[in-house]
Order: C-alpha cells, then sequence, then structure tokens
C-alpha cells in the first residue's frame, strides 16, 4: 500500500466541462476546481481473491502482441484490435467485441508531439456514462444499434504497458463496490466537432482505490466503464497516481489503452 494525492472534482454549480480544442476567446480551458485528497492506494496483487470485472469493476490478465510497434496506429489496429477482441471476448464470454479506438501515453512524447502521444490524465474519472454509452454504439453501429441496445452491452477499456515495467504515473482504479451513482458527476468534453460526456468523481471516504505495481509489457488491466446490466459492477473510475516508491530517475509510463464495445447474448 502507498499513499498519493487524487484530485477529485470541488462541488460547482454549473456543469463541469473542458475544451480539448482551443475554447472561444474569453472561455477557460475548464471551469472546474480540484478537491486533492491524499488517500492510500492498496496493492491488488496483495488480494486474496484475484478481482473480476462483474465484482470490483477491473481484472488484470496477460497478453504478448504481435504488433511491432504501439505507437504505430496502422500497427495497432491491423495486429493489436484483433489480439484485444479476442483477449476481451475470452475474459468476458461476449458474443461480439469491437475495438473502436484508442490512445498511447508518453509524458516526454506528449511534450514533444510525437506519436500522437498523450499526458498521463491525473484526476479520477470514468469514460462513459449512462447517456454516452449507449450514444457510442447509436454513432458507430448506426444500421444496428436499436437491436444492439435491447441487450446486454459493455465498454471496456484494456489498458497496458507498452514498456515495462511501469515506474512512474501508474493508473489506479477504485472498486467499484465502493462507489455509488451519486459519486458520478456528467461532465462536458468539447471537442473542435463535438461535445462528449464522461464521469468526473466526487469524493467520497468509503471509496477504495488500487493499482498494480510494476505492471509489464506482458500484462493488461481490463477496467469497465459501462455496463448496461444491473446487479453488476456498471462503472469504475481511475486516474494516474504519483507513486512515492518509484526509483530516482525512472522511466516516463508509456502505455497503450484501447476502448471496446462488449454484446453478450440475448
Amino acid at each position: 500500500m502507498v499513499e498519493s494525492m487524487l484530485n477529485y472534482l470541488a462541488p460547482m454549480s454549473e456543469r463541469p466541462v473542458y475544451w480539448l480544442t482551443e475554447p472561444p476567446a474569453g472561455v477557460r480551458w475548464r471551469n472546474t476546481k480540484g478537491d486533492r485528497r491524499v488517500l492510500p492506494i492498496h496493492d491488488a496483487r496483495a488480494l486474496d481473491s484475484a478481482p473480476c470485472l462483474d465484482r470490483e469493476g477491473f481484472a488484470l490478465t496477460h497478453l504478448e502482441t504481435a504488433a511491432a510497434d504501439l505507437y504505430d496506429p496502422d500497427s495497432v489496429r491491423r495486429v493489436y484490435y484483433p489480439e484485444v477482441e479476442k483477449l476481451v471476448a475470452e475474459v468476458t464470454g461476449a458474443q461480439r467485441v469491437l475495438v473502436f479506438d484508442h490512445n498511447v501515453r508518453n509524458p516526454e512524447k506528449a511534450e514533444r508531439g510525437e506519436d500522437g502521444a498523450q499526458a498521463p490524465v491525473r484526476f479520477p474519472h470514468n469514460d462513459y456514462t449512462l447517456n454516452s454509452a449507449p450514444q457510442r454504439v447509436r454513432d458507430l453501429l448506426p444500421d444496428e444499434a436499436e437491436d444492439l441496445l435491447t441487450r446486454r452491452f459493455s465498454v471496456i477499456n484494456v489498458w497496458k504497458p507498452i514498456r515495462g515495467p511501469v515506474e512512474q504515473a501508474p493508473l489506479a482504479f477504485c472498486d467499484a463496490r465502493t462507489m455509488k451513482q451519486e459519486d458520478f458527476i456528467e461532465t462536458s468534453l468539447e471537442y473542435a466537432d463535438r461535445t462528449g460526456e464522461v464521469y468526473s468523481l466526487r469524493f467520497d471516504p468509503a471509496h477504495r482505490w488500487y493499482y498494480y505495481p510494476a505492471m509489464r509489457a506482458d500484462e493488461v488491466m481490463l477496467l469497465k466503464c459501462y455496463d448496461s446490466a444491473t446487479g453488476v459492477a456498471r462503472f469504475t473510475a481511475h486516474s494516474a497516481i504519483d507513486d512515492p516508491t518509484s526509483p530516482e530517475g525512472a522511466n516516463p509510463r508509456e502505455s497503450i489503452e484501447v476502448r471496446t464495445l462488449v454484446f453478450f447474448q440475448p
């Protein structure tokens, strides 16, 4: 167990908004304030029973990719996407899995504007909401959406180190059983051509956070970002953290996250 700061969303009367493209003149990049909390981050490797997607909302498994370069979008789409779809289907028992996008994160490459890399996100959030997850199905599969939305589906994020072990800015995630719907705050993401919606997170002392220390490049973490079913973990939250055990001169975090739509049998 380590202690680290998590930058929750402070209470506010207006809807939280983040601009991901140049905002209009006079508009701030974001209208939020942080609620910083130093909390214990528990070692998920030390748990007596392995976490699972439908209970805690996260699970660790393994994948050795045949992709030569995970910074190369063509290689990722051609080789890694099918590997991820197969893995998620095996773990969940889903009838169909569709990868629909990915991000690579490397703070040094992000600062230099290389390889489309982004910096790690350092506030607790969940990628999809009760509204935006079904809308993503409609956007991506318009001809099938209304039929697909009559059955159970999930959005699962597949997070993997590009190089390991992860020594800096590991990903922390909250046990879904310790969260309630009121903790999630609908938040707008303003793009150049559309408005997205994610959940920011309001602090609750019941939250219990975990991480997998020193994740290797052959390990992958699956994270539940939405589930249409009730009675299972429907959402969790995640954030990059500072690990006080990181060695001096630690290598920057290099990771890839792939988002999947997961469809189950009727």
